[in-house]
């Protein structure tokens, strides 16, 4: 049995949708606007639970593996609403450090009629008033595989910590990192000799590594891990592991709700599969349908595919890379 441990940010996350947050383009962006002073109308709210780390571990417990959670939270009713659904996901929260000086995230998401989405977000505060956490990363022993993602004011410097400790006790570690971290593009590098498995999207593998096709990208970041993953939109996504590269398409072309959590789908769809020894490809299908399913829901984890579900075939070649 693989275990694994997510890592990260958990929010409680408000969607609101109405047919006022119609998208109007100025230039290269895209806006919806809201006046100020008007009472605007609201179709539909839906309350959920979201964070980065919160949605890889839904994943990962929905596909049979056994997954656990650590992250600091509070004793408001939103950090209770967060525990709540990873228990009922049969997530092990008991790495969770509670305390009543922590809050977690708060998100008010508003969905575009285009499916797109503005996120006004409150980070929340896993490290309470000393702004040091008291998480204990020994219990990162005895797990196979640790994902960290959206570490708040932690940044880098638990990111080292977290991956030090991987390598200590023998863990694997897949990453996703996010702007802090890349921001300190000199930090972050030395970090990856450590890391597994890197996943970013086209411009975030740009600011590490030359190239400008995801395919260039992919393969120049083979020189920092054995595994690089590279998702450019609806153009698809390139995947390497030094030996074979996968090209895949979209999945299929499903109407879009909700594009929250697409991301962590993907990622988390992968790991789901390869930590437990599937091929590249395989992986890759997986982790697309995955991320298909969650955008035709509102919220990041209500699509989230289960252990079983059938697979159709979809645009995807996978050739030997050239020695």
């Amino acid at each position: 049995m693989v275990k694994i441990l997510a890592i990260g940010k958990g929010t409680q996350d408000v969607f609101l949708r109405s047919d006022e947050f119609d998208p109007h383009t100025r230039g290269k962006k895209v806006y919806t606007e809201i006046p100020l002073g008007l009472k605007m109308e609201v179709d539909d709210v839906t309350f959920s639970t979201g964070g980065n780390a919160t949605n890889v571990a839904t994943t990962l417990a929905r596909q049979g593996i056994e997954t656990a959670y650590m992250w600091g939270l509070g004793e408001d009713p939103a950090s209770q609403s967060i525990l709540h659904e990873l228990d009922r996901e049969g997530v092990d929260t008991r790495h969770v450090v509670q305390d009543p000086h922590y809050q977690s995230g708060y998100s008010v998401i508003m969905i575009a009629t285009n499916g797109e989405r503005t996120i006004l977000n409150h980070r929340g505060n896993a490290f309470g008033r000393s702004g040091r956490h008291n998480f204990n990363l020994s219990a990162i022993e005895g797990y196979d595989w640790i994902y960290p993602t959206s570490l708040g004011h932690g940044g880098l410097k638990l990111l080292r910590e977290i991956i030090d400790a991987a390598e200590r006790y023998g863990a694997s570690v897949m990453l996703n990192p996010a702007g802090p971290e890349l921001a300190e593009k000199d930090k972050l590098i030395p970090l990856l000799e450590t890391v597994d498995v890197l996943i970013t999207n086209k411009e975030e593998m740009q600011q590490l590594v030359s190239g400008k096709t995801c395919e260039e990208l992919a393969l120049h970041a083979l020189n920092y891990v054995p595994v690089a993953i590279v998702s450019d939109g609806p153009n698809g996504v390139v995947a390497t592991d030094g030996k074979t590269i996968v090209r895949a398409g979209m999945y299929e072309d499903v109407p879009v709700v909700d594009r929250t959590g697409a991301g962590d789908a993907f990622a988390s769809g992968f790991l789901s599969q390869w930590a437990r020894g599937k091929s590249l490809k395989d992986s890759i299908i997986f982790a697309s349908a995955n991320s298909t399913s969650v955008v035709t829901k509102i919220g990041a984890k209500a699509g989230i595919l289960r252990r079983g579900v059938h697979l159709h075939d979809m645009p995807i070649s996978e050739k030997p890379i050239a020695r």
